[in-house]
């Protein structure tokens, strides 16, 4: 198993549009709505073949929001998790790297709020929604 862990690229855009499309109740994000035009974030490839990507909100505070986890339709392979839980372990070096002290994500994936439970990220069980304005 060697992922190649790499920051997305401008070229990454139609690759994690199109799964987002796959999945069901998503839409794809407007570039602009994400950090860095779409390019802040990481993404974990195996073989030059993507799995999985999320994306890094800086923020002027020590908190760092990580959002927009999408994954691969398409890959089966068994260390499909072990993909997720490198690309969420990265995130978080980056962002101790950087001198940040928490992080903050969003979901209602199951499988994705396992991986976090299991990476010792603390999930509130009480529903929370999004509540986004566009002005």
């Amino acid at each position: 198993m060697k992922f190649n862990t790499r920051q997305l690229e401008e070229s990454d855009w139609d690759t994690l549009v199109k799964w987002w499309e796959w999945w069901p109740e998503w839409t794809a994000p407007a570039k602009s709505f994400l950090p860095n035009n779409g390019t802040g974030g990481i993404i974990i490839e195996k073989d030059n073949q993507p799995i999985v990507a999320g994306f890094l909100y800086f923020t002027n505070s020590d908190a760092v929001l990580l959002e927009w986890i999408v994954s691969n339709p398409q890959y089966r392979e068994d260390d499909r998790k072990d993909a997720i839980e490198l690309l969420i372990n990265t995130c978080e070096a980056l962002c101790k790297d950087e001198g940040k002290k928490y992080m903050f994500t969003i979901g209602r994936n199951k499988h994705l709020i396992n991986t976090h439970k299991k990476l010792g990220w603390h999930v509130d069980t009480k529903p929370s929604y999004e509540i986004i304005k566009n002005i």
